[in-house]
């Protein structure tokens, strides 16, 4: 069943995988085009800086998940190596249950934050008006997904930290 579940989970966080590095590709674009305007003695949209802004935002939301499922964030290495086996497994451990725990609370907070936005319908002013919904609007569901994550690690799914070095350094 945890399997199926693990599964669900890789498909929804490599979606959103794509949809950052779409994201990217189209910081990119906005980036040239504005820069090109500037050039050539035209006017720049004005909405580029806040859509740039908040794009990279969602970038941030929607690559979190995919990067601890890829054991991508910073791990310590040779400390990690230098413990025995059963000192580096409870640290694991603890080191996993903390994650949980705060991406679930930020999951939490973020909700009500995005609940509140939405009721209180209030803009965020920056080169435009933009719902201020729009600034919480990733991070439920993105710390939801990251606490998931730490969470298949937690119950020894996978391990964050069971790689070989010479795989890292080979693959840099």
């Amino acid at each position: 069943m945890i399997r199926v579940i693990d599964k669900a989970l890789e498909r929804a966080v490599t979606g959103l995988a794509y949809i950052a590095a779409f994201i990217i590709a189209v910081i990119f674009v906005m980036i040239v085009l504005d820069v090109s305007a500037r050039i050539f003695g035209a006017t720049p949209p004005g909405l580029t800086m806040t859509v740039v802004e908040y794009a990279l935002l969602y970038f941030a939301m929607c690559s979190a998940p995919w990067l601890v499922r890829q054991r991508g964030h910073v791990a310590i290495e040779a400390l990690i190596t230098a413990l025995p086996r059963v000192l580096r497994k409870i640290l694991a451990k603890i080191v996993y249950t903390a994650c949980t725990v705060a991406s679930f609370m930020f999951a939490y907070y973020s909700t009500i934050l995005l609940s509140e936005a939405l009721a209180s319908m209030e803009f965020d002013l920056r080169g435009v008006e933009v719902p201020l919904w729009l600034l919480f609007a990733p991070m439920p569901l993105s710390f939801f997904l990251v606490s998931l994550e730490f969470l298949m690690y937690l119950i020894g799914l996978r391990s964050y930290y069971n790689y070989d070095l010479s795989e890292v350094r080979d693959s840099v």
